[in-house]
């Protein structure tokens, strides 16, 4: 039977949301709840109704690169799989429940494994954790007699720099103390403690896939004595068991509780290989090691108060190239002058620019000093995915397979990009002791980001 047919129907829980455009005035309507669809859809491209789909069902959507549909259908009261068979023509689509976590939904012209490139819906306003703040302030502040004045509490410290996260009774009490805090001659900045986009999911791969590449497997190369050892921070998800690998992670930091004993692999894990890959590939073996802070939570979502965190858990840890497959629309001057401070000690910073495809800043790969990093597709052009935009640094591949024990799994998007940034910038540092300023200028040169 083709896999097309093959759909199972569930009961959700979402919302239904009315998705429409005013210049085209389509209107789609996903009662998750009764398994009932309803459209006015005319000459829409698929890109954009999958994200319609996706933004009001959760479910993780992929799609085969190369296909395409422009869709003119009105239906109404259709179950689901009726509805995707309207929308999607003469396109296959394999429906995938998952029993702890959201639904996927693959859609091709050829084989379902070849649906790989991943729906992401665009962030349209920033989204921030409930009746909390950061807060920098100046050296001295006594920080528990600022909070006791404008009614919160301390439930975050970093003292060293000066920056503490406050909890307050309500949304009122938070957004009140924000608009005073702005103007208290002890603060040096204050924001919303803003949430960091999921990133998008890896793909389990069958055994039988053409061309799999075989897990990696490195030789640990002693530091080149003429230059110190190159220490790579990732601030991510934590980093699982690798294996033979582990000789390569220098320490696991944990800023939040996030799963370990998994058996589905974790961001952060993939991420550690692509760096590895990337900073090895021309020598069969590294000296760098990697430090991991895990900052996002079992549903791979993070703050900006736990993402500095991270930062200063791995430069304390000695990281001297900081890893960020993150990123958000929340622009924090406060984790923006964290990060600051740390370039000026030295650090460099490789961070992802986002997949949307917007040209809008994301944070923190926009905050100044920052490598941001897009995506390249399989034609060398920018991905479909990927953001673009002045603050966009490089363009590096945006796909790789990775490993978690013997399975396969496929990762997509500009935090893909960004790990084999970092590591090349990590493994060249490590080979030549170029020096950092040098080893940006040529990797900005050497992957520019492709014309729109």
């Amino acid at each position: 039977m083709c896999r097309a047919k093959i759909f199972l129907f569930l009961a959700f829980t979402v919302c239904a949301v009315i998705c429409s455009r005013a210049a085209t005035a389509n209107v789609l309507i996903w009662q998750t709840a009764s398994d009932r669809v309803t459209a006015d859809v005319r000459g829409e491209s698929l890109f954009p109704l999958l994200q319609d789909i996706a933004h009001q069902t959760g479910w993780h959507i992929f799609v085969e690169p190369e296909a395409a549909r422009t869709v003119d259908v009105k239906f109404t009261n259709l179950a689901s799989g009726d509805a995707l068979r309207k929308l999607l023509g003469n396109l296959n689509f394999a429906f995938v429940p998952q029993t702890n976590g959201p639904d996927f939904l693959y859609v091709f012209t050829t084989t379902m494994q070849n649906a790989t490139k991943p729906v992401t819906v665009a962030s349209t306003k920033p989204k921030h954790a409930a009746n909390q703040l950061m807060v920098r302030v100046k050296p001295g502040t006594d920080i528990d007699a600022l909070a006791k004045k404008y009614g919160a509490k301390v439930v975050g410290r970093m003292d060293k720099f000066g920056i503490y996260l406050l909890q307050f009774a309500d949304a009122d009490a938070t957004d009140a103390a924000l608009a005073e805090l702005k103007n208290d001659s002890d603060v040096l900045g204050v924001d919303y403690n803003y949430y960091l986009d999921p990133p998008p999911s890896s793909q389990l791969l069958s055994p039988a896939t053409a061309n799999l590449p075989k897990p990696l497997s490195l030789s640990l190369n002693p530091p080149n004595s003429d230059c110190s050892q190159v220490v790579v921070g990732l601030v991510d998800t934590a980093v699982q068991p690798l294996g033979d690998l582990d000789k390569f992670i220098q320490d696991r930091i944990s800023i939040v509780d996030t799963p370990t004993a998994n058996n589905d692999i974790l961001h952060g894990t993939g991420i550690a290989q692509n760096i590895l890959a990337a900073a090895a590939a021309q020598k069969g073996g590294t000296s760098i090691k990697i430090v991991s802070a895990a900052v996002m939570n079992a549903s791979e979502s993070a703050t900006t108060f736990n993402v500095a965190l991270g930062v200063q858990a791995v430069v304390n840890a000695g990281a001297t190239v900081v890893n960020l497959s993150l990123g958000g629309a929340g622009q924090s001057q406060v984790l923006g002058s964290l990060i600051q401070s740390a370039e000026g000690d030295g650090v460099v910073f490789f961070a992802a620019a986002g997949n949307t495809p917007v040209a809008t800043p994301t944070y923190p790969a926009a905050y100044p000093g920052v490598n941001a990093v897009t995506a390249l597709g399989q034609s060398g052009q920018l991905a479909n995915y990927a953001n673009y935009g002045n603050f966009v640094d490089m363009a590096l591949p945006g796909s790789g397979v990775v490993y978690l024990g013997n399975q396969a799994y496929l990762m997509q998007g500009t935090s893909v990009s960004t790990g084999y940034a970092t590591g090349v910038a990590a493994g060249n540092e490590a080979a030549s002791c170029a020096g950092w300023a040098q080893i940006q200028a040529a990797m900005q040169q050497k992957f520019r980001v492709p014309t729109q």
